[in-house]
């Protein structure tokens, strides 16, 4: 229902934008569209110089990273669970991004964050393929290779490939 009145609404405004185009001068047409840019340029101005303050921050590189082409090729897909990755480790302390906290590695994965870190349902059961399969997926973005700032958590992705595969044998 929401969807008919939505449409009703454009097709009304591009009535009345194509009823006013008739109707005017092509000079006020030219001047409507000059402070239409004009106006609209400020407000974007405004809205960049408020949200300049994130526009750094690791998620707003997160969600423009499938704009650029990298070498590594992420897609969207891959960045969102690249960042849930990082969110999950960071949020079980396992993943620090100062270098302070580099003995965070020497701690035991419990089995839950392992399946968490592989993006693997713990209710399940995985085949020792499809595990490597998932293990593989993750590899390929946060390889050493890649990117040499990523050792640690590819030591992270590591041991949980490696508790996976003792909980299913």
């Amino acid at each position: 229902m929401n969807i008919f009145f939505l449409t009703l609404f454009i097709f009304v405004l591009l009535y009345l934008a194509l009823n006013w185009f008739i109707k005017t001068s092509s000079a006020k047409i030219s001047r409507s569209i000059r402070t239409f840019v004009i106006i609209s340029s400020v407000i974007l101005a405004i809205i960049m110089a408020y949200a300049g303050r994130f526009i750094f921050s690791l998620p707003f590189l997160m969600m423009i990273l499938p704009l650029i082409k990298t070498k590594a090729g992420f897609t969207l897909l891959q960045v969102l669970r690249f960042w849930s990755l990082l969110k999950i480790l960071k949020n079980s302390g396992r993943f620090n991004f100062n270098q302070n906290g580099s003995n965070f590695n020497t701690q035991n994965i419990s089995r839950e964050e392992a399946y968490k870190i592989l993006n693997l349902d713990p209710s399940k059961k995985y085949t020792k393929e499809q595990v490597l399969n998932s293990y593989k997926k993750i590899m390929k973005k946060i390889h050493p290779d890649v990117s040499p700032e990523l050792t640690r958590l590819a030591s992270i992705v590591n041991g949980a490939k490696e508790i996976i595969i003792k909980d299913i044998t």
